[in-house]
């Protein structure tokens, strides 16, 4: 912050790791135990009386930043942050700080990262007069907790296409037995049979042909702006996998089941061997969509789903797949207004990123001492 003095982390609190509880030490009910990354248990006593700082200090998440609850147990797992001096500093504040901040500079070992004290205590903070700290973070506060009700709403959204599904179809695999059924292979165009795509695509081309990865695959819809780009001439060996807008992807390895429609913008591209191509041609693609995002069809490929490093489903079983074929006036209604809920999903996930940035600007200003 401008004009405004650095003061060590270790002249405002005295970080600690507290005694870790084994897991036959738990109550039933009790205070909140608080592990690495959140509440793991509960226990008859707790360490600290006051909402607390707490950094994990070990594992996966290292140097993730958290307040607890007061009347909390923190185990070891977590770096305490005790001994906050209130006169000088508010506890929201700090944390917004030290979460801007980042702990990357102050996490050691490979195997295991992991913070120590020592490292800890050197970190340097700005820190303004208290009240303008607690100024700063209300408005953080403020505009995180209107962030958090737009991803709110929009998990809501994002089930609502399932929901209206088992509404007006129910179970796809129980109800196979009312309803026609073919197998998946049969209600693809058989021109364009079900295939995987380019085993090797090389490094990205700038002016190449885009192929769609598995991570490209983000809640029902492709994000256009990861797409990559492979070599015309390597597109060309794999010609059998392009893709046409409106055709569905399916993932096929590692994160098995993940099912988008290809927009217009993707007509020509091709898809990566992680991924399946379905020319959907005897039923409606959003119909299609809704069967395999289905939980009993998921639990269908789960169980076909074999691997020990990279698990993954073979196109045989793929094709076996069993679709109900209602009539196809209901496949258009769904279609309908599951275009209607994509689209608003659509809209909220574009504000949802024109918020997370406004966010980013608004910290970026807080910690440079301009808001």
């Amino acid at each position: 912050m401008n004009n405004i003095p650095l003061v060590r982390l270790g002249d405002i609190c005295w970080p600690k790791q507290h005694p870790t509880l084994p897991v036959s030490a738990f109550k039933e009910t009790g205070f909140p135990v608080f592990g690495a990354n959140g509440p793991v248990g509960f226990y008859d006593a707790f360490t600290h009386a006051e909402e607390t700082i707490a950094i994990t200090c070990r594992g996966a998440t290292c140097g993730t930043v958290n307040i607890t609850p007061a009347r909390c147990y923190i185990t070891g797992n977590a770096m305490a942050l005790d001994n906050l001096d209130k006169a000088r500093v508010d506890l929201h504040f700090l944390a917004r700080a030290l979460r801007f901040r980042g702990m990357s500079d102050v996490i050691s070992g490979s195997a295991q990262p992991q913070i120590t004290r020592g490292p800890l205590l050197e970190i340097k903070i700005s820190l303004p007069p208290l009240n303008e700290q607690r100024r700063i973070a209300a408005i953080l506060d403020e505009a995180d907790a209107l962030r958090a009700k737009r991803r709110a709403a929009l998990a809501q959204l994002d089930e609502m296409a399932q929901a209206i599904f088992v509404d007006m179809f129910g179970d796809p695999i129980k109800n196979s037995s009312t309803l026609p059924v073919r197998q998946l292979s049969e209600v693809i165009d058989h021109n364009r049979p079900i295939t995987y795509g380019i085993l090797m695509p090389g490094p990205d081309v700038a002016d190449g042909v885009p192929y769609v990865r598995v991570v490209d695959m983000v809640n029902g819809s492709i994000n256009l702006q990861s797409i990559r780009r492979t070599t015309r001439e390597i597109a060309n060996e794999y010609r059998r996998s392009t893709i046409r807008g409106g055709d569905l992807l399916i993932s096929i390895r590692g994160h098995v089941g993940r099912v988008s429609i290809a927009p217009m913008e993707l007509d020509g591209a091709n898809i990566t061997q992680d991924t399946a191509r379905l020319a959907v041609t005897g039923v409606e693609a959003y119909f299609l969509q809704g069967v395999l995002e289905s939980r009993p069809v998921r639990d269908w490929l789960d169980r076909r789903t074999k691997g020990a490093a990279v698990q993954g489903i073979n196109l045989g079983d793929l094709r076996q797949l069993p679709v109900i074929i209602p009539e196809r006036a209901r496949q258009l209604a769904y279609t309908e207004k599951v275009k209607l809920v994509r689209s608003a999903v659509q809209r909220g996930r574009s504000q949802q990123s024109g918020l997370d940035s406004l966010f980013a600007s608004l910290q970026h200003r807080a910690f440079r001492g301009e808001l």
